[in-house]
């Protein structure tokens, strides 16, 4: 499922024009990246947490000719699945 699906499953659900369930989605989803660009943690019940991670400066390797370059320190995103998510996957 993509954006468009969820979007779909939305507007089913809500009864509503197309246009109206992609702003809920869309605010869904600008929420937890803003909240995430604060360095805050964002937890839903029954699905997981997202969260920022620190990543340290490190030096990697180029596979295509094997010189060294230096990556700089960076925040990723992280997700940690509930268990209930977890049990109903399996």
């Amino acid at each position: 499922m993509n954006k468009a699906g969820l979007v779909d499953v939305v507007q089913k659900h809500l009864n509503g024009t197309k246009v109206q369930a992609e702003q809920v989605v869309d605010l869904i989803i600008d929420s937890i990246v803003a909240t995430l660009k604060k360095g805050d943690e964002v937890s839903i019940a029954g699905l997981g947490i997202f969260s920022a991670k620190q990543r340290a400066a490190r030096t990697a390797r180029n596979p295509r000719t094997g010189e060294s370059i230096k990556v700089a320190a960076m925040r990723v995103p992280k997700f940690r699945a509930a268990k209930a998510l977890k049990d109903s996957v399996r």
